[in-house]
This record gives structure tokens, sequence and C-alpha cells, in this order.
């Protein structure tokens, strides 16, 4: 049976599914530079198939603070790689006099001139330089490496460390994509997405599915959407709610609310409310204002948790704060206790403080 009435509301928007490409500017933060972004059209839905309006996320890239693939050297039996080993340490002084002690003995060492490349990129270890990082990723892409290839992509496009170009952007990126590299795949599948083509999102489909099967969250969640709306595959709830739910284990946002959706509608697998609010709450801790926005309403009316009104105004005093507001709720929880609602407020103020 679907919902009806106020909680129908729980399953009427989904989180995280307006996709945008990167535009890194050149501020920086620990672990990485902080990321604007240019909105490109991509897969929306909701629990009925529908379009609603969702906020950006993230994309993941070579620019993503704390994205760990960027610099990865590929597969071999070479000998451990300790240049890399010390960047995934933190250690990026290390890291970048590593690297360039392999390149003065090794002038092919394609990983080492992708590592340093992601260095000055970035700013870990020394000064941070597009220009310069353009130029370690364009020996290392000369030379075949799809890391490489893939970064320098975002940085055409986006004008970082050369002159802007979209064409040859795309270009990197359809080689790195051919290569096998996950990342290049999935930005090169949002831009497909653009053009609204049926032929251009069968591909879309085709990359978001490389980018999937390498284990790539946000790629799993947008393969699932096109399954649940039948966009360049053909439509089918069970295996969306299979990548949502692969999406989500591997700790992405917009998944695990959309795996939440579909498991508590039961829209292609067993219904599940209590299992479907684990979900939710999760999402909740995490941050999600949507989540906790259904979270509050899940408490609101006991379903798949035991009703608890405090536990609801908590939660929707946090999705509120992140200016999710729902009148609703605010109606359905007037009656507090002044003591009620004091406690409703501290635990919203704990939550806020968990990073």
């Amino acid at each position: 049976m679907k919902l009806a009435g106020p909680l129908a509301a729980v399953v009427s928007l989904v989180a995280g599914t307006a996709l945008a490409a990167p535009t890194p500017p050149a501020a920086t933060q620990p672990g990485g530079p902080a990321r604007a972004q240019s909105k490109v059209e991509a897969p929306k839905a909701d629990a009925k198939g529908e379009s609603p309006k969702a906020p950006t996320r993230e994309l993941p890239s070579p620019y993503t603070p704390n994205y760990n693939g960027g610099a990865r050297p590929p597969p071999s039996d070479k000998a451990p790689d300790f240049a890399y080993g010390a960047y995934q340490r933190g250690q990026y002084v290390t890291a970048f006099r590593e690297a360039t002690k392999r390149i003065e003995t090794d002038r092919k060492d394609t990983a080492a001139m992708t590592l340093l490349g992601e260095l000055y990129n970035q700013g870990l270890g020394i000064r941070q330089d597009a220009q310069k990082a353009a130029e370690w990723y364009r020996l290392a892409a000369a030379q075949g490496e799809p890391q490489a290839m893939a970064s320098l992509g975002l940085m055409a496009m986006d004008g970082r460390g050369m002159v802007k170009d979209a064409k040859a952007g795309r270009r990197w990126l359809e080689q790195a994509a051919e290569a096998g590299q996950p990342s290049a795949a999935y930005n090169l599948a949002l831009l497909l997405l653009g053009s609204g083509t049926d032929a251009d999102q069968a591909r879309a489909a085709t990359l978001f599915r490389k980018a999937a099967d390498a284990e790539l969250g946000p790629a799993q969640h947008d393969l699932g959407v096109l399954y649940l709306q039948g966009r360049g595959v053909p439509k089918d709830p069970s295996r969306a709610a299979d990548w949502f739910r692969r999406s989500a284990d591997n700790g992405d946002l917009a998944g695990e609310v959309e795996f939440a959706i579909l498991l508590f509608n039961g829209t292609g697998l067993t219904k599940d409310e209590p299992r479907a609010a684990r979900y939710f709450l999760h999402a909740a801790s995490r941050g999600n204002a949507i989540a906790q926005n259904r979270v509050a309403r899940l408490y609101a009316v006991g379903r798949g948790v035991p009703k608890n009104l405090v536990e609801a105004a908590a939660w929707n005093l946090a999705a509120a704060a992140q200016g999710l507001s729902d009148a609703w709720l605010d109606q359905t929880l007037t009656g507090l206790t002044a003591d009620e609602r004091g406690r409703a407020e501290r635990l919203a103020a704990e939550r806020a403080n968990v990073k």
C-alpha cells in the first residue's frame, strides 16, 4: 500500500540527485581544495519516478577533498610505491621528495609524474600551482597514464593551469574513460546526459556502469536513478534498488536516502519500514537534511520506529537549521511541553556538533 496523507511527504523528495560538473577554485582546505560547481543536467527522481528539485552534491574527481584515486598508480608487480604510500598517510613533503627522486632516476615514471601533478594541483606539501600540475599531468598523459588524462580533462574544461578548452577537456576524459579510469567515465557520463539525446543517455548509462563496477558510489547512485526512470536503460526498479544499496554501502548519501525510499515503499524489493528507518537514521546522523526531515516524520507518526515526538522535534530542528522547513511537522509538534521542547533543542544542538 502506498503512502497517503501527511506521511506521504516522507518519500516525496530524494537527496542529491541534481548533479554538477567539477569546477575547482583556487582556495584550499585540509585534505584538498574546496570546489565550486557548474550545473549539468543529470538524472533526478523521486519515489514516484517524478523529477523534484534537489540539492547539488560533490562529484568524485581528482580534485575532491580526501579523494584517493587521483594519484593512484596503476596496478603492477613492482616494489611498493613508497611515494604514494606517503601521500596516503598525509606525509606530503615526503611524497613530493620520493616522487622527485624517482623521476630523476626514471624519466618515464608516469605514476610519480601523476603524483607530483596531484601535489601541485592540491597544494599538498608544496605551494599550489595549477600550471605546474598541468605540466606534470601532460608528461604522464603523453605516456598513456589514465589518472593524468582524467585530471587534465577537468583542468582543461575549467581553465585551470591552462587556457579553457572544453573540447580538449572532453577528449582527455574520453581517452581516460576508454583506458578504464572510473571518475573520467563518470564525469563524461554527466556531460552526455546534458545533451538529452537517447543515444547519449544510453552511452551515459554504459559509462556509469563502468564507474559503478569500480565501486564509485555516486556512479552507482546515478545508474540506479536511470534504471528507476528508464533513461538509457530499460526501466527496472529492482536493479535500481540494488544499485542504490551498493551506493549506500560505499558511503554515498544520495544512494542511502534513495534506497531507504524504495525500501519504505516496497519498490523494487520487499517493503521493510524498520530497515528503511535505519537507513534514514544513518543518513540523518551524517547530516543529510532530507533524511533528517524524513526521520522526523517517521518519529511523529511511529512508522518504522516507535512514536517519539521529542525525537521528531529534534530531527525537525536539525533539518530546519539546514534550510529544510516542514509546516506539517511544525503544526504536529505544537503540543510539546516546554520541557520536551528543551530536550529536543538540546538533542538537535548535539547532533549539529557531530562531524
